[in-house]
C-alpha cells in the first residue's frame, strides 16, 4: 500500500482567516467545534503554525485521566520558560505554581509564605490568579486546548476565570465536540459572555462539499510516491484535481464529507501502483462501517508483531511510550507499525493514533478474547510503574473482567483523588463500581458510604445527588450505612446544593437510622440548628441543640463532640449573645487531634460570618486569620474556602472596594454549580451596582442573593440583599414593588426572630412604609426592631436603630432629633467601619439639618413679621440660626468625597447636585483632573462605562444627575478621544480608570 503524507488543508480557507484573524489581535477566546474527524487540530496547527511574535503553547484533555485538575492546561505551561522575563519582574503570586510545574521552579519567585491552604478547592482562586498572571507576563501567548470535552471540572473553572478577564496578550483556542460535552452546548460549563474589548469567535466546522472532497483526494493522490505526476495511472482522471466528477460525488456521498475519513478511505482504495478503482467500489462500503473496513484495509498487510503493537496502542487508549506498547502486545513491531502510518509518533517520545476514530475503529475489531488479554498484560505493565496510574489500572481490570482488581484499582483511585481534591473523577470511579452488576454485594454498602463521604467535601453536587438518592431507594444498605449516607446526602444539598428544605428533611430521615450512633445523630441536630437556614423560628433550633448535646453525653467522639461545640459557639455569636466572645475563647484551638482542631477551623470560619452580621468586622478578622492559621495546619477541607468567600462581604462593608468587583465575578463564576456559596458575591455586585446607578445589573445580583427563597436562603446575607431591593425600587419610583420586597423581608426575619440582623433591612423597610403614608406601621415595625436587639450585642443592629428612629423623627417633623439619631448612627458605622453606609447616613443627617434650617427660617421670619407688626423692626432676619446650613453643606461634601474614593459614581453624582442646589457659600470641592489628549477624564470616564453598558444618553443623565444637553457633549467627546465612530464600539474603561474626586460643576 502506498504511504500518504498529511494532505493540505482543503476546503477551510475562511475559518482558516477568522481563526488567524483573532490569534494576532489578543485579547481573544476562539471555540472551535465539530464532530470528531471533521479537522478542528489540523485547523489549528495550520493557523498557529506560521506564528512567529506569539508563544503557542498546546494542552491535551484526555478521556481517560489520572486524578490532576487543571492537567491540560499545566501541561501546556510547561512549555513557557523561553517567555518568561526575568524572575524579579514577575507577580509574586506566580510562586504558587512551583508545586504544579516543577520545570518553571528556577524561572518562578518563590512560593507564598504561609504557604496555601491544603484544600485544592480552598486554593485554585490563588493559582488562577497565578496562571493568569504567568500567561500575561509570558504575552503574546496562544493557549490551545484540546478535546476539551474530555476536560476536568477543575480545568473548566479555570479556563472560565481566563475567559472572564483574559490577559492582555492572550489568544485562548478551545477544540471540542459539541455532542459530547458533559453539559450540552455549554464548553466551559456556563454561558460565555464576551468581557468588553476581547475577541470572542465560534468556529464551527462542518463537512465537506462534493468539490472539496474532490480537492482532498486529488491532494492526497499527489502526494502519493507514485501520485498522478508519476508514471502510475489513475482510472477516472478529470480535471486538475486528478479526480473525476463521479468517484469525487460517491465519494462525498458514503464519507459524509468528514475530512479523516476521506483520508483513511482513500489510503484503503489504493492499490500497490497508486491507482483508485472506479466509483462502484465504494457501494460495497456501508457508511456505518466505512472507516472500520478502511482500518482493516490498512492492516491487512503488517507482520503479526505490527498488528500486535497496533492491537496495544489501541487498548492502552492513551498515547504511550515504547516499553509499554511492546510489554503489553508482547513483541516489538512498533517500527513497522509507525513506517506503515498505522500508528505516529506523538511529542514527548509517545506513540498512538493520529484520531481517536481510528483508534476505536482499530479496537472494536479485536477478537474479545484478545481484548481481555492485553487489557491483562496492561495491568501487568502498569503496575509496575511508579506511581502506578491508578485510573488506568481500573480502566484495564474493569475491561479484563477482573472484578476483585477493578474493585480494588477503582477504589484507591477514587481514594487518591478526592485526596488530591479531584471530587468530579472520585465520584465518577465510584459510581462506576457501584454501577457494575458483577460488584459483590457485600462491597456495595462500604463503597456506597464512602461516595457518600467524598461528595460531602466537594462542590460539584447534581450528579452525586442523583446517584445518592437512587442507592438509598434501594435495600441493600444497612440501616447504620444508609443513616449516614442519607446525613451526607443532606449536608450535601445543604451546603453544596443550597436546597436547604430537602437537606434537613434528608436529615431528620436519617436520624432514626443512626440511634446506635449518638455522635452521628448529635451532628445531624446541630446542622439542623444553625439559625441562619431554613424558616423555622429561632426556639426550634435552640431545642435540635439542646438535643445534639445531650446525644453526645452518651457518645464519645472527641471530633463530633468538637463539631457540635463549634455550632453552638456559633450559633451564640449569629443572634448577637452577650457572652458569645466568651464562648468563642473555648474552641479547643490546642487539642492535639488534627480532626477535632479541623472543627475549631470551621467553628472560626462560622465565627467570622456571625461577626460580619453583628458589625464587629475588626474582631471578624481575627476569626478569619485564626481559621486560616488552623485551616493551614490541619489540611481542613471547607473552612479556608468559606473564609475567602466571606472576605468578599468584610471587604464590601468596609470599604474595600478597590477590585472588588472582579473578586465578586470570579467568585460566581468559580462557584456555578453550588450558587449558595456565592450569595455574598452576588450581594457585593449588587451593591456596587446599585452605588453605580446599573440598575438592572444590581437588580439582578440583588435577587440572586436569595431573596426569594424563603426556606434555603443564607438569611443575613438574604435580608441584605432585601434591603438594597427596597432602596432599588425606590430609586427608581416603584413604592409597590419596594413595599412588597420590604414586606416580604420583614415577614421572614420576623418568623426567625433573629432582629440583630436586619440592621440594613429595618431602615429601608421603614422609609418606604413612610413614603407610603404608613407611618403607623413603620412606627411599630421599629418598636419590635428595639425590643429584638435589646441586650443583644449586635453594634450595626443598634446602629440601624438609630437610623429607623432618625426616620421616624424626620418624618414627624422632629428633625431635630432626627439629626442627632442621624449624627449618632454615622458616628457608629464611621467607628466599624463602614464608610459606604456612613456616607449614606450623612446625606440622611444633613437633610435632616436643611430641613431644620428652614423651619428656623420660617420661624425667624414669622417673628420677625409680628415684630414688624408691632414697630420692633429686626434688621438681620435672613440669618441663618445654628449655622444648618453650612453644617449641611459639610456632610454632603465629606458624603461625596467617600463616594467618590470608593468608586460609588451615581451617588457621587447626587450628591454633587446637592451641592449645586445650596448655591453660594457651600464648601469648595476639589478640582478635577481633566483629560487631555486621548485621556478620558474622570466625568466621561463615567460616561464611557455607561455608553459600554448600553445606557442612553438620557438613561446616563438620570444616573449622573445632569442634563441631556450636558451627557451629549460628554459622549461626543469620548467618541473622539477613543477614536470610535458608534457608541457600539466603546469598551467600558479598565478599572485602574476609575473616575476620582470632581467638581460640582462638571
Amino acid at each position: 500500500m502506498a504511504s500518504l503524507a498529511s494532505p493540505a488543508l482543503v476546503g477551510r480557507d475562511a475559518p482558516l482567516r477568522l481563526l488567524i484573524g483573532a490569534i494576532t489581535c489578543p485579547p481573544a477566546v476562539i471555540q472551535v467545534q465539530g464532530e470528531a474527524g471533521i479537522g478542528k487540530t489540523s485547523l489549528v496547527r495550520a493557523a498557529i503554525g506560521p506564528l512567529t511574535e506569539a508563544t503557542v503553547l498546546i494542552g491535551h484533555c484526555h478521556q481517560i485521566r489520572e486524578p490532576f485538575p487543571y492537567g491540560p492546561v499545566f501541561d501546556a505551561l510547561r512549555h513557557v520558560a523561553a517567555a518568561l522575563p526575568e524572575r524579579d519582574r514577575l507577580s509574586p503570586v506566580t510562586g504558587a505554581l512551583r508545586g504544579y510545574l516543577p520545570e518553571l521552579a528556577g524561572h518562578l519567585p518563590p512560593a507564598p509564605t504561609p504557604p496555601p491552604m491544603g484544600d485544592p478547592r480552598a486554593e485554585r482562586h490563588h493559582l488562577f490568579r497565578a496562571v493568569h498572571a504567568l500567561l500575561g507576563a509570558a504575552g503574546p501567548v496562544v493557549l490551545v486546548v484540546e478535546d476539551l470535552h474530555w476536560a476536568d471540572d477543575g480545568t473548566r473553572d479555570l479556563l472560565r476565570f481566563l475567559t472572564d478577564q483574559p490577559p492582555e496578550g492572550l489568544a485562548l483556542v478551545v477544540t471540542f465536540r459539541r455532542e459530547d460535552l458533559p453539559v450540552p452546548g455549554l464548553p466551559f460549563g456556563h454561558a460565555y459572555r464576551r468581557t468588553p474589548g476581547v475577541r470572542s469567535e465560534v468556529i464551527s466546522l462542518t463537512p465537506l462539499d462534493v468539490e472539496d472532497v474532490r480537492s482532498l483526494a486529488g491532494t492526497l493522490l499527489a502526494s502519493a510516491p507514485d501520485g498522478p505526476s508519476g508514471p502510475a495511472a489513475l482510472t477516472g482522471i478529470s480535471g486538475s484535481s486528478g479526480i473525476s466528477a463521479a468517484f469525487a460525488r460517491k465519494l462525498h456521498e458514503r464519507t459524509a464529507g468528514v475530512p479523516f475519513v476521506i483520508e483513511e478511505v482513500v489510503r484503503s482504495l489504493l492499490d500497490g501502483e497508486g491507482r483508485l478503482p472506479e466509483p462502484e467500489a465504494l457501494d460495497r462500503m456501508g457508511v456505518p462501517v466505512l472507516l472500520r473496513e478502511a482500518m482493516a484495509e490498512r492492516l491487512t498487510g503488517l507482520s503479526p508483531a505490527a498488528l500486535h503493537a497496533v492491537h496495544a496502542a489501541a487498548v492502552l487508549r492513551l498515547p504511550a511510550d515504547e516499553p509499554l506498547i511492546n510489554a503489553v502486545s508482547g513483541g516489538s513491531g512498533l517500527s513497522e507499525a509507525l513506517q506503515a502510518g498505522v500508528l505516529r509518533e506523538q511529542p514527548d517520545g509517545l506513540y498512538g493514533f493520529r484520531h481517536a476514530l481510528a483508534q476505536q475503529a482499530v479496537y472494536d475489531a479485536i477478537p474479545g478474547p484478545d481484548r481481555r488479554l492485553a487489557h491483562r498484560r496492561a495491568m501487568a505493565a502498569l503496575a509496575a510503574l511508579d506511581p502506578p496510574p491508578l485510573v488506568q489500572l481500573a480502566h484495564h481490570a474493569r475491561h479484563a473482567g477482573d472484578v476483585a482488581a477493578w474493585q480494588r484499582h477503582g477504589a484507591a483511585a477514587a481514594d487518591h483523588a478526592a485526596a488530591i481534591g479531584d471530587i468530579p473523577l472520585a465520584v465518577e470511579l465510584l459510581d462506576g463500581l457501584l454501577a457494575d452488576p458483577n460488584l459483590p454485594t457485600q462491597a456495595r454498602g462500604p463503597l456506597a458510604l464512602r461516595l457518600s463521604r467524598v461528595a460531602a467535601i466537594g462542590l460539584s453536587h447534581r450528579r452525586v445527588v442523583r446517584i445518592l438518592r437512587h442507592l438509598l431507594s434501594d435495600d441493600f444498605l444497612s440501616p447504620r450505612v444508609r443513616g449516614e449516607a442519607r446525613l451526607n446526602l443532606g449536608v450535601l444539598l445543604s451546603n453544596q446544593a443550597g436546597a436547604i428544605t430537602a437537606g434537613r428533611q434528608e436529615i431528620l430521615a436519617a436520624l432514626p437510622d443512626l440511634a446506635d450512633s449518638p455522635s452521628l445523630a448529635a451532628r445531624g441536630l446541630a446542622l439542623l440548628a444553625m439559625p441562619v437556614w431554613g424558616g423555622e423560628p429561632l426556639a426550634m433550633h435552640e431545642e435540635w441543640m439542646t438535643q445534639a448535646e445531650k446525644l453526645l453525653a452518651e457518645g464519645q467522639d472527641p471530633e463530633l463532640t468538637a463539631a457540635v461545640q463549634a455550632n453552638k459557639v456559633s450559633m451564640a455569636m449569629l443572634v448577637g449573645s452577650p457572652d458569645a466572645f466568651e464562648l468563642a475563647g473555648t474552641l479547643p484551638v490546642n487539642d492535639p487531634s488534627t480532626a477535632v482542631r479541623r472543627q475549631v477551623a470551621r467553628g472560626y470560619s462560622n465565627l467570622y460570618d456571625a461577626a460580619l452580621a453583628l458589625g464587629h468586622y475588626a474582631a471578624a478578622g481575627r476569626f478569619a486569620e485564626r481559621s486560616r492559621r488552623v485551616a493551614e495546619e490541619t489540611g481542613a477541607l471547607y473552612p479556608a474556602f468559606l473564609v475567602e468567600m466571606s472576605s468578599i462581604r468584610l471587604d464590601l462593608l468596609t470599604g474595600r472596594w478597590d477590585g472588588l468587583r472582579e473578586r465578586a465575578l470570579a467568585a460566581v463564576e468559580m462557584t456555578y454549580e453550588a450558587p449558595l456559596l456565592a450569595v455574598e458575591a452576588r450581594l457585593a455586585l449588587g451593591v456596587l451596582a446599585l452605588a453605580r446607578g446599573e440598575w438592572d445589573e444590581a437588580g439582578e445580583h440583588l435577587e440572586a442573593a436569595g431573596v426569594r427563597d424563603l426556606d434555603s436562603g443564607f438569611l443575613p446575607v438574604a435580608v441584605a440583599g432585601s434591603s438594597g431591593l427596597v432602596e432599588l425600587h425606590l430609586t427608581r419610583g416603584a413604592l409597590e414593588p419596594a413595599l412588597a420586597a420590604a414586606d416580604l423581608a420583614v415577614t421572614r426575619l420576623r418568623r426567625k426572630g433573629v432582629w440583630v440582623w436586619g440592621d440594613q433591612l429595618v431602615p429601608a423597610a421603614v422609609t418606604a412604609l413612610l413614603k407610603a403614608g404608613r407611618s403607623e406601621a413603620a412606627a411599630g415595625l421599629v418598636a419590635e426592631f428595639a425590643a429584638g436587639i435589646e441586650g443583644r450585642n449586635a453594634p450595626s443592629a443598634h446602629a440601624g436603630l438609630d437610623l429607623a428612629r432618625g426616620a421616624l423623627a424626620g418624618a414627624a417633623g422632629a428633625c431635630d432629633e432626627a439629626a442627632r439619631r442621624y449624627a449618632r448612627a454615622r458616628a457608629a458605622y464611621l467607628a466599624m467601619p463602614r464608610p459606604y453606609t456612613a456616607a449614606r447616613t450623612a446625606e440622611l443627617e444633613a437633610g435632616a439639618r436643611l430641613t431644620l434650617a428652614d423651619q428656623d427660617r420660617t420661624t425667624q421670619r414669622d417673628r420677625a413679621a409680628d415684630r414688624d407688626r408691632s414697630g420692633q423692626r429686626e434688621r438681620a432676619i435672613d440669618r441663618e440660626p445654628g449655622g444648618q446650613r453650612e453644617r449641611a453643606a459639610d456632610l454632603i461634601a465629606e458624603a461625596a468625597e467617600r463616594y467618590a474614593v470608593l468608586g460609588a459614581t451615581h451617588d457621587a453624582a447626587r450628591c454633587r447636585r446637592l451641592l449645586r442646589e445650596l448655591g453660594p457659600g457651600r464648601p469648595p470641592a476639589r478640582r478635577s483632573r481633566r483629560g487631555g489628549g486621548g485621556v478620558l477624564s474622570p466625568r466621561e470616564s463615567e460616561v464611557a462605562r455607561l455608553v459600554a453598558l448600553g445606557r442612553t444618553n438620557r438613561e446616563i443623565a438620570e444616573v449622573l444627575f445632569l442634563s441631556q444637553r450636558t451627557v451629549d457633549t460628554h459622549v461626543a467627546r469620548v467618541l473622539q478621544k477613543l477614536g470610535v465612530r458608534t457608541r457600539a464600539e466603546v469598551r467600558e474603561p479598565r478599572p485602574e480608570h476609575r473616575p476620582g474626586p470632581v467638581t460640582p460643576e462638571s
